[in-house]
């Protein structure tokens, strides 16, 4: 990834720490993907850009719409748009997912993913292995936490504490790995920031 791309991401990211809470009471949660434009690409769950409202309009004088569907019968939907100022690619995905049970919300989110790579205009790539089981990515979100117990104060920004989560997740499963890894670490950090409440978290995980 590019130094400004890295740029993008890290300031998408930066803008879902202070607006998950918000979105989370609201009732649904939205999740950005920054895409590559290229031969390798990779969805982030990251963030909230400039111009985009809760219902994924996008604001015509930044934004061009490229494509968008829905998943489930709209329990989530997503945006793949380009940013007229760079011609940067981002798919934006908005998940209903209050009141869902954990493992529930996480098969949404991978459902939504699925679609939306499928119809990114931009090749992108995913994670590897199978579908997280639900001991797996109770196992995942529990070594996420302990590393940023042992590691974080508590309320540290998600984004100061991703990279070392997601090294310390990753390398856990290195023998096994399982698609939802990311996912695993992305919950852990909004809880331990304060950005949304522990019960979104696997039961065993808490």
């Amino acid at each position: 990834m590019t130094t400004d791309l890295q740029a993008l991401g890290d300031d998408l990211f930066a803008a879902l720490s202070r607006r998950a809470g918000t979105t989370r009471r609201r009732g649904h949660r939205l999740r950005v993907a920054a895409l590559v434009a290229g031969a390798m690409g990779v969805f982030a769950a990251t963030a909230i850009a400039s111009g985009i409202a809760d219902d994924l309009n996008l604001d015509p004088t930044q934004w061009s719409i490229l494509g968008r569907g829905s998943v489930d019968n709209g329990k989530a939907e997503y945006v793949h748009g380009q940013r007229l100022s760079d011609g940067s690619h981002s798919t934006f995905l908005v998940e209903h997912d209050a009141g869902l049970p954990p493992y529930d919300a996480f098969l949404l989110h991978e459902k939504t993913l699925a679609a939306a790579r499928a119809t990114s205009p931009v090749p992108v790539s995913g994670e590897s292995g199978a579908l997280c089981s639900r001991a797996e990515l109770q196992r995942a979100e529990s070594i996420a936490l302990a590393t940023l117990r042992a590691t974080f104060p508590a309320s540290t920004d998600a984004d100061a504490t991703k990279a070392t989560v997601d090294v310390s997740v990753q390398a856990a499963f290195a023998g096994a790995p399982c698609r939802g890894l990311e996912y695993a670490g992305e919950q852990a950090r909004f809880v331990y920031a304060g950005v949304q409440p522990a019960s979104t978290l696997m039961p065993g995980a808490r």
